[in-house]
């Protein structure tokens, strides 16, 4: 996507587009089970503290990892194969990459199995599964933060999941939109703003959202920006 728009070459070849759809669903699915892991993570950092370095173990994270990559594969094959085996009618993609929803406007025959797998297999099991599994650790995490007696202590245990809920909200909304409807309800024109709000602008966000947790980084951005704030002033003075 990136050479297209720098080279303005907007043509691509089929195999090429097959590949661009696996690893974009492929790296979505990685998102959406990382969310999830990332949940449990704050849930057993804030309700679970002196059980965490045993809850969350170095092989334990390896081994999530791994389901995560597992399933994400699987899930990215299955939708790419259903996508293969379609005619279609048109070699035009009105999109901004190849994605399952411009995919199935072009196919002269009934899209009805990629639909219910893409509302069955997408929309149940890697997105609103994780979702729920984050909505059930918040709980979790909400009920500890209210038993806590300092204020500063709630707003500190809090702060270390704001970043975290930002990109969930983010990412699950504009996916959502985009992936979890009938196709008559597509509107291409509209899900191209969407897909670069869930495909570039989070991506985007996140080294910027979690980075800016760390004090030192805040501290040396801070630093970085007074710098240059003092260089402009003595340019102009000169």
């Amino acid at each position: 996507m990136l050479y297209i728009l720098a080279s303005h070459h907007s043509n691509i070849s089929f195999s090429a587009c097959v590949a661009q759809l696996y690893f974009v669903i492929f790296l979505e699915g990685v998102e959406c089970f990382l969310l999830a892991i990332m949940a449990y993570d704050r849930y057993a950092a804030i309700c679970r503290p002196l059980h965490y370095n045993i809850i969350m173990h170095r092989r334990v994270c390896y081994r999530l990892l791994f389901g995560v990559l597992l399933a994400s594969m699987f899930h990215s094959m299955l939708h790419t194969v259903l996508i293969i085996r379609l005619p279609f009618c048109d070699n035009i993609i009105n999109h901004l990459f190849c994605d399952i929803p411009p995919l199935l406007k072009l196919s002269c025959i009934s899209t009805f199995l990629n639909e219910v797998i893409l509302f069955g297999v997408s929309g149940v099991f890697v997105g609103l599964g994780p979702l729920i599994f984050i909505l059930i650790s918040y709980v979790y995490v909400v009920l500890n933060i209210l038993n806590i007696s300092s204020k500063i202590g709630r707003k500190k245990t809090f702060s270390t999941c704001v970043a975290h809920l930002i990109i969930v909200n983010i990412f699950y909304g504009t996916g959502s939109f985009t992936y979890v409807r009938p196709k008559s309800s597509y509107s291409l024109e509209r899900d191209k703003v969407v897909s670069v709000i869930y495909n570039v602008v989070t991506p985007l966000l996140n080294p910027i959202v979690y980075s800016l947790r760390n004090s030192e980084i805040r501290r040396s951005l801070m630093h970085a920006c007074k710098k240059y704030a003092g260089t402009c002033r003595n340019k102009e003075a000169i």
